[in-house]
């Protein structure tokens, strides 16, 4: 998972600003760099221009994931990331980044602002914090424990179940469960086998 860039922009009558942006290219070569920051910046200027004011889109360019939140009062954010990154986590950057910077630069500078004139200097920390998802968002954090416990309680009863002993038998020798049960689990079983990977 990964964020490539975090962009801030104004979106004007006719066309978008950039206002701020910062980039993490350390995953191209030296010489890639540049290139890959004007079609990032390019992009996201687009992708602005293109979204309507109050919404939220997603947009997919090769293999990377283009998420843009356009507010009514014309500030925009944009976050280019791969594809495994989580979106939800994408748009709490957003609404946190714009909030942010709306309560830092006075909204008379925006349109008329550009990367040099505006002085916010938080996005370049926002970018690294947010690189790993989980420990920037707790939902996100609360999940991967939850698929972390998935998986051990998983394993242990994979575990149970290699000692030579099938489940299939286990029911059948029980003397705790009653006909009735033992011919649901039969049943559900028949129905399951339909539908096994071999």
């Amino acid at each position: 998972m990964k964020l490539y860039s975090l962009s801030v922009l104004y979106k004007g009558t006719n066309k978008s600003s950039l206002l701020k942006a910062a980039y993490d290219l350390s995953s191209f070569s030296f010489f890639q760099r540049s290139s890959v920051q004007e079609f990032m910046t390019f992009t996201s200027a687009l992708i602005v221009e293109r979204t309507s004011h109050g919404s939220r889109a997603s947009v997919k360019e090769q293999e990377y994931l283009c998420h843009v939140y356009v507010r009514n009062d014309s500030l925009s954010g944009v976050v280019i990331a791969d594809s495994e990154y989580p979106q939800r986590v994408c748009f709490t950057l957003l609404d946190k980044v714009l909030d942010d910077f709306s309560k830092q630069v006075e909204s008379s500078d925006w349109p008329s602002g550009s990367p040099d004139t505006i002085r916010y200097t938080a996005l370049d920390s926002h970018l690294a914090k947010y690189q790993n998802p989980r420990e920037a968002d707790a939902m996100t954090k609360v999940q991967a424990e939850l698929d972390e416990t998935k998986i051990i309680l998983h394993n242990t009863m994979e575990s149970l179940l290699e000692r030579g002993e099938k489940l299939d038998d286990l029911v059948q020798k029980s003397e705790h469960l009653g006909n009735q049960s033992k011919a649901f689990y039969k049943t559900a079983r028949k129905q399951n086998s339909c539908c096994a990977v071999m």
